[in-house]
């Protein structure tokens, strides 16, 4: 999961993978504004089949918030 996490953030905001690591963020990337943020949010649910609700997308602001989402939002055992 951390590999495709990091092909997306890599190809919307035009960055090489290496450069993504658990504390990169929105701000310290430059290319990562306010409309590359959404961009990016709109790839990672289509790259993983989810939707991102409104405060989630206001609170995913690193690779590591986005990573738990994800694992979260993909783990077949939810309580209901």
């Amino acid at each position: 999961m951390e590999t495709r996490i990091r092909s997306v953030m890599s190809s919307v905001l035009g960055i090489d993978q290496g450069m993504i690591v658990e504390t990169t963020s929105f701000g310290v990337i430059e290319a990562w504004d306010s409309m590359n943020h959404m961009l990016l949010m709109l790839a990672l649910e289509e790259e993983f089949g989810i939707e991102f609700s409104d405060e989630e997308l206001g609170s995913l602001k690193d690779f590591k918030s986005i990573y738990l989402a994800l694992v979260e939002k993909n783990d077949p055992v939810k309580p209901e």
